[in-house]
């Protein structure tokens, strides 16, 4: 159903519960109507009041002459489905509501909007605001602007609104979606798509059940040119404790929302200051190209903490060329330092245009993505009054150098960090559009996060192979299942008994390895032993069958070959997001060591070698204090193939390969889990024991299916 055009352009608007009492919802809700009566209809609803703000009121809407395209509510609850059904008797098919604490009403709205083809957005809602159609229908006020605003917490909304304010960032669209009754966030954010006056949009989200839509309309944000910054808590962390897989324990659910950002070309940000910083700058610029950085300040102190915080941002500031570093030689002090960061070295005090001189040099040299000037400008005008003509001056070439900059291929941001909050410099700054903080911390916290949209949105590959056969419970099923993928594993035999367990040993390279092939976690359980040969075989067989028990045992050859690392493959499917992919240091202490890198499913080569660039344990797989250098080829198509897998089988939970050990000669995966997922066990064991298919289960087969499914 199409976001309706009353949330964005009414014709009309009745506000019910209108009241001239400031401390109550309904007078903001009638000035802000009110606001808006040049350009619409405005009706004003409450029983009691013949008149509210100087405009006459009806008792009810059904005594409206007409019905009205939108109706506002900020009635008690237990008004609120009277209201709505009268609403819909005159012919309204659009509500907003304000009132919270409907409890069980709740479910017999939804289902009377349903009924009646309407929408709403709410109940426990904010309010909405657009600033191009002078809607404003929410508390307070807004300043104009271009960020757009959609948020399941009202009051959050309403702080990363006035956070914007505060710093000269206007909002061009508001909703607050309070409890997505009907009306859900997806749905707003499709409707941005198109919105012109709209240039970055401001999730925040607590959860995300309808991920994989959420990324198709955070996809298309980005194709209509427009930024996406996500704040969220929690998120999906229900399915991450879904999952049996040590891959399910090691992930979080911001690791998965990342996933879907970097899979739409959104960014995620941690904190409202944060999502107004990054916006701030997107207001200003555009994300820069790479992730080099050049430093210019006036004091060498400034310059050095610039330089650290970048690095810890994930910045480089890179030494310039020599002769680059010539040139900046001959428009500084002998005492400046050129090599990046620039020290100025007093050059400011003596001629403000050397910050503009500098910094048109260093934009113009193509060996930067980005530059950052910090240090005392923006303070010589407030300070020394007979400055103010000089300053300005220099900012006003400043300002020329950033609008030339954003239209050039470049693309050479410039984003200023002065001592000074609030200098007519400072205005000055954001008149041209050049972003300044009056934090370093807040102006390379900002310019790291952008540099994350400055590149390619990652590729979405099409899903190569066609649906697979979920395999049965055990390892044996799961050696199987990996192999029809193409990933390498032991040779090996099944066993049940000492004598096959004596002709597998005979056929098979020691040393060698036992497992107990029904068990999922075999380490914690003393289900796998390493290292076995002829005198030790035997022995350690008939010990773990009389602890274990009967079943269907794995003997494999051990993998000896040098030069191995350790890691592990995992696949999930997330219950907002979908399919996604896993990979990390693997082993017996992967859990500890929790070094991950996960994306939604599947992923193409390069998305695969961009995970594992952002391991810790990356440098391991190049050779780490004279080993060899792994196959990274054979281990990116077998991390290709498992996110194939896991997005083309529906009725797949969790792969994990753990680990997968890759050496120079390739890479061989020595254990493995495969696990459906547990609504098509549960319907398998349905139908089993009812005797579907031709077969009906016997009383302890019925047992042992609920055994398992639970």
């Amino acid at each position: 159903m199409s976001f309706p055009q009353a949330f964005v352009d009414p014709s009309s608007v009745a506000v019910v519960g209108a009241t001239e009492d400031r401390a109550k919802w309904g007078y903001w809700l009638a000035t802000g109507a009110l606001a808006g009566a040049g350009r619409r209809q405005v009706w004003l609803v409450n029983r009691r009041a013949a008149q509210v703000l100087g405009q006459s009121c009806r008792p009810t809407v059904d005594d409206l002459p007409q019905a009205p395209d939108l109706v506002a509510l900020c009635v008690p609850p237990r008004h609120v489905l009277p209201v709505v059904r009268g609403a819909l008797a005159k012919g309204c098919r659009a509500f907003l509501s304000i009132t919270a604490g409907l409890g069980a009403d709740e479910a017999e709205l939804a289902a009377l909007l349903r009924e009646s083809g309407a929408r709403m957005i709410g109940p426990n809602s904010l309010g909405l605001f657009n600033a191009a159609t002078e809607l404003r229908l929410a508390w307070g006020n807004f300043t104009p602007g271009r960020l757009a605003i959609v948020s399941q917490s009202g009051q959050l909304g309403s702080e990363i609104a006035g956070l914007g304010a505060r710093a000269g960032l206007g909002v061009s669209r508001f909703y607050s979606v309070g409890n997505q009754l009907d009306v859900t966030a997806v749905d707003v954010l499709e409707s941005l798509a198109s919105d012109e006056h709209t240039s970055t949009v401001a999730l925040y989200l607590e959860s995300f059940a309808d991920g994989a839509r959420i990324v198709t309309a955070l996809e298309a944000l980005r194709r209509a040119g427009k930024h996406a910054l996500v704040l969220t808590t929690g998120a999906s962390e229900g399915s991450r404790l879904l999952a049996r897989s040590h891959t399910g324990s090691m992930t979080s659910a911001l690791d998965v929302v990342d996933a879907a950002c970097r899979a739409a070309g959104a960014l995620r940000v941690a904190t409202p200051r944060e999502l107004v910083d990054a916006a701030r700058v997107l207001d200003a610029t555009t994300p820069p190209g790479g992730r080099r950085v050049a430093i210019i300040s006036d004091s060498g102190g400034q310059g050095g903490i610039a330089a650290d915080l970048a690095a810890d941002r994930g910045l480089r500031a890179p030494v310039f060329t020599e002769p680059l570093q010539a040139r900046l030689r001959d428009l500084l002090p002998a005492a400046a330092t050129v090599s990046n960061p620039v020290d100025l070295a007093g050059a400011g005090e003596a001629d403000l245009q050397a910050y503009a001189r500098v910094t048109e040099l260093v934009a113009a040299s193509g060996e930067v993505d980005s530059i950052v000037l910090s240090g005392y400008l923006g303070c010589y005008g407030e300070d020394s009054p007979s400055l103010v003509d000089a300053e300005s001056a220099v900012i006003d070439r400043l300002g020329h150098l950033g609008r030339g900059h954003r239209t050039d291929a470049a693309r050479v941001p410039l984003i200023v960090h002065s001592m000074s909050a609030a200098s007519p410099a400072v205005a000055r700054l954001r008149e041209h559009r050049v972003p300044v903080f009056d934090t370093i911390d807040a102006a390379l916290g900002a310019l790291g996060h952008l540099t994350q949209l400055g590149g390619q949105p990652r590729p979405a590959p099409m899903t190569v192979r066609t649906e697979a056969a979920v395999p049965a419970p055990g390892y044996w099923a799961a050696r199987t299942f990996l192999t029809a993928l193409g990933i390498a594993m032991p040779e090996a035999r099944r066993v049940t008994d000492a004598a096959g367990f004596a002709a597998a040993c005979a056929s098979l390279r020691a040393p060698l390895v036992l497992k107990a092939g029904w068990i999922e976690h075999k380490s914690e359980h003393r289900a796998v032993r390493t290292g076995l040969g002829p005198d030790t075989a035997a022995a350690v067989f008939r010990e773990m069958y009389e602890r274990l028990g009967p079943g269907e045992y794995v003997v494999e050859e051990q993998d000896i070959r040098p030069g191995v690392v350790e890691l592990l493959i995992g696949a999930r499917r997330d219950r907002g997001f979908g399919p996604t992919v896993t990979v990390g240091h693997g082993g017996i202490l992967a859990e500890l060591w929790h070094d991950v890198s996960v994306e939604l499913a599947p992923v193409d080569r390069r998305t695969a070698a961009g995970m594992l660039d952002r391991l810790r344990s990356r440098r391991l797989l190049d050779g780490w204090r004279g080993q060899p250098a792994v196959d990274l080829d054979a281990l990116i198509d077998a991390v290709v193939a498992v996110s194939e897998a896991i997005a083309a089988t529906p009725g797949l939970a969790d792969i994990e390969v753990n680990p997968i050990r890759v050496g120079p000669e390739g890479a061989l995966a020595v254990d493995a889990l495969v696990v459906p997922r547990a609504e098509d066990v549960v319907a398998k064991a349905v139908c089993e024991a009812t005797g579907v298919n031709g077969h009906r289960e016997t009383t302890e087969e019925q047992e042992a299916s609920r055994e398992h499914v639970h």
